[in-house]
Parts: structure tokens; C-alpha cells; sequence
């Protein structure tokens, strides 16, 4: 059937116009004709229902996967990146020297045998060792040279520059008292205990130093007081333990 009620060639005959040849019609007119076919076809295609899913090959959304391609690995670039700086372990912050004395204090107290106590005991005198210093090392070293050969004087003297060096120091004070109580220099061994008990009241050296001091002094009391102190920092310490029971029954009395 002829959807035109004219031929190509009646249209050719009629008188050209302004509007163009012929054969520019024909084109156009062809070209309307095809564009309302296929609209008339996409528009039959929309309204027809869609084909009913067989258990064979069921429908599947345009945003569902196929099951039969491979599975898709995640792209790494569009990573949450929270999420993966969540996932990467974090690594600890150095601990302060404060913090790492409060937990070698804290296993003296609570150290189970001697062997631990020991061990922790070391790790104490190793930090407190430490002057943050190389001239005060240097020195420190000459004066414990001196102090074995029972050179005290030339001992004290170097200790004297140690710490004007690093006042700070305890292990340098508490050698210096150490070495005074030897010489039965109590006043200045007692100056020097004061000050690293006021920079640590654990320091149980120097707890167990003013115990024998004041023993030495016939102050029974005190001594008694400061050995506990340092038992109680040191409950192993063998030292303060001998001071404790020649003491107590003498300054408490006896348990009825």
C-alpha cells in the first residue's frame, strides 16, 4: 500500500518554489516519514509488556550483576581512606622517662622472688645512671676510679664538678653521700640525701643511706621510719629488713 497519494514523479512535476528543488523535498518528506516510524515503533516497543522471566534465563536489573562474569575486584584508588587509616596499625609513642620509672617502681614493689626484684633493681640503677651529659659521664667515671682506690678526697672533688655539671643527677649525689658517710662525714651526707629524696622519695638508696645515718646517730625513731620507707619501695631489700627488726621492738616495744 502507498502511504502517499502521490507519485515521486507528480511531486517532481509541480512548479519548484522558493522552498527548494524537488529532490530536497523528496529527502525531506522521506526523512519525516522515517522519523515517525521509528517513533511509532519505540512508542509500541514502551507499551508492550515486558517478556515473563523463565526459570531458565530470569530478568535481571540493569544494576545486578551477571553471575556468570567474573567477580570485579575493588578498585584500591576509591578506598575509604578513613577506613583504611583505621585498618593500619598505629605504632606506641616512646614512653617519658617518668612513666617508665613508675612502672619499674611499681614491679619493685610487687616483684615476686628475689630474681625479679633483682633484675628491676638493675634497670633502676641503670636509669639513674643516665646524666644526659658526656663531660659529667667522663668525670663520674674518674671518681668512681677514685672512690675504689679509697682516694675519698679526689672522690668528692670530682663529684663536686659532676654536679655543678648536672644537679639533677642523682646517682652522682648519692655517691657523693655514700662516700661522705664512709669518711664519717654524716652532715654533708645527709645534705646530699635530702636532695634526691626531694627529687625522688623512692630512691631507696638513699632511704636506706638516712636509715643507717640516723642509726649511726642514736636517732632510732627516724631510722626505723626510714627503713620502712624504702621497704616499702623495696620489699626485698635485705638491707633495711636487718634495720627494721634490730629497731622495732626497741622504738614500738614489744606485742603483748
Amino acid at each position: 500500500m502507498n502511504l502517499f497519494p502521490h507519485s515521486s514523479a507528480h511531486l517532481c512535476s509541480r512548479p519548484r518554489t522558493s522552498g527548494g528543488s524537488c529532490t530536497a523535498r523528496l529527502c525531506l518528506i522521506g526523512a519525516l516519514v522515517l522519523a515517525g516510524a521509528l517513533a511509532t515503533g519505540s512508542a509500541s516497543q514502551a507499551q508492550s509488556p515486558l517478556p515473563r522471566a523463565t526459570p531458565q534465563e530470569p530478568l535481571m536489573r540493569q544494576d545486578q550483576p551477571d553471575p556468570r562474569s567474573p567477580p570485579s575486584r575493588a578498585d584500591p584508588s576509591k578506598a575509604d581512606p578513613s577506613k583504611a587509616e583505621a585498618a593500619t596499625p598505629r605504632a606506641r609513642p616512646p614512653r617519658d622517662r617518668r612513666t617508665q620509672l613508675n612502672a619499674l617502681f611499681e614491679g619493685l614493689r610487687l616483684a615476686p622472688d628475689e630474681e625479679s626484684a633483682k633484675a628491676l633493681s638493675n634497670r633502676l640503677d641503670a636509669m639513674f645512671a643516665q646524666s644526659g651529659n658526656a663531660s659529667a659521664d667522663l668525670i663520674m667515671a674518674r671518681a668512681e676510679l677514685a672512690a675504689e682506690a679509697k682516694q675519698y678526697d679526689l672522690a668528692v672533688e670530682l663529684l663536686d664538678s659532676v654536679i655543678e655539671i648536672a644537679p639533677d643527677y642523682l646517682a652522682a649525689r648519692a655517691r657523693r653521700a655514700t662516700i661522705n658517710y664512709m669518711r664519717d662525714d654524716y652532715d654533708d651526707a645527709l645534705v646530699d640525701i635530702s636532695e634526691v629524696l626531694a627529687r625522688e622519695p623512692r630512691h631507696y638508696t638513699a632511704l636506706l643511706g638516712l636509715a643507717l645515718i640516723m642509726r649511726e646517730l642514736g636517732d632510732d625513731k627516724r631510722a626505723l621510719e626510714a627503713a620502712r620507707k624504702a621497704l616499702a619501695v623495696y620489699p626485698r631489700l635485705d638491707a633495711a629488713k636487718e634495720i627494721e627488726t634490730e629497731l622495732k621492738v626497741g622504738v614500738e616495744g614489744r606485742e603483748i
